[in-house]
């Protein structure tokens, strides 16, 4: 599904164990990684400078991890001082990746809004699908389990559906890759579409369940010629957490989501089932930008 990787660690998030693990993600499909560390400047003196010996540090413990690259992968590894959002936008634009990773921690939505998040800007600003990963599992997996991993990123994804330009361009983003993949990465979907419950109960809920059912079937019609394995689920109730439970029975290896961009995930008066999902879900969120 992607080919070119730009890992962004701050070396505490787990992400830097990956270095290890070249050969599973090129058994993803990657040709190309590559990982990013920013060191932030020294903030002694009048004029902010690079911390040369913090750079060496880090370039040292992510080469040690370094061995094994298998043929046919391109591995470059970038340690660099300055600000992270800027840094990762410009390498990712200079390495020309199609995919970017990085660790999402726990914050609530005062605490972005009060200090910020580098995750989030990068979300607002990108037009690179995301691979968000808690840090908290991926620094508690063994070798083996993070082995496979990487192996199975993308091998069976969730896709939660409405409807929307942004769950149709979803479905477009999927069917595209999963057409140029040249052996079998990804091999099944599970739709979803969750009817929010939460408003009017006293409205029947049933029409709407059942338009969600013919609509999913037309989708699940349009995937088949891919041979992907297709279920179609319609739930009723919170989008959010249906979604998250919907994700615990099949063998899920990520949620994948589609946003505009153009539309702040850090605005609280405004809920956004992106947002939400990026805080609560333990699943990897493969996020698509939706460009028009």
């Amino acid at each position: 599904m992607f080919q070119r990787l730009l890992i962004c660690t701050d070396l505490s998030d787990g992400l830097q164990r990956l270095a290890h693990f070249t050969p599973s993600l090129a058994a993803t499909g990657f040709k190309q990684i590559t990982f990013l560390h920013c060191v932030p400047f020294k903030e002694s003196g009048a004029i902010p400078r690079a911390d040369a010996e913090k750079v060496e540090q880090a370039r040292s413990q992510l080469e040690s991890g370094l061995k094994n690259i298998p043929a046919g992968l391109s591995v470059d590894l970038k340690v660099e001082s300055g600000r992270p959002l800027d840094l990762i936008l410009k390498i990712a634009r200079e390495q020309s990746v199609d995919l970017l990773m990085l660790g999402y921690s726990l914050r609530n939505a005062l605490s972005e809004k009060i200090f910020g998040s580098t995750s989030a800007e990068i979300y607002k600003r990108t037009t690179i699908p995301v691979l968000s990963v808690r840090p908290q599992l991926i620094s508690t997996y063994t070798r083996e389990e993070l082995d496979q991993r990487c192996r199975h990123l993308f091998r069976y994804l969730m896709l939660p559906y409405d409807g929307t330009e942004a769950a149709k361009y979803l479905i477009e983003q999927i069917k595209r890759r999963a057409a140029q993949q040249a052996t079998p990465l990804l091999q099944a979907c599970h739709l979803v579409w969750i009817v929010d419950d939460c408003d009017r109960r006293d409205i029947p809920k049933e029409p709407f369940i059942q338009q969600a059912q013919k609509e999913l079937a037309t989708v699940k019609a349009e995937l088949a010629p891919l041979n992907l394995q297709v279920e179609t689920e319609v739930r009723l109730g919170s989008p959010v957490m249906e979604v998250i439970k919907a994700a615990t029975e099949p063998d899920i290896s990520a949620i994948a989501v589609c946003h505009n961009p153009r539309n702040s995930l850090l605005q609280l008066s405004i809920p956004s089932f992106t947002q939400d999902l990026f805080r609560h879900s333990w699943h990897p969120v493969l996020y698509f930008p939706l460009i028009r």
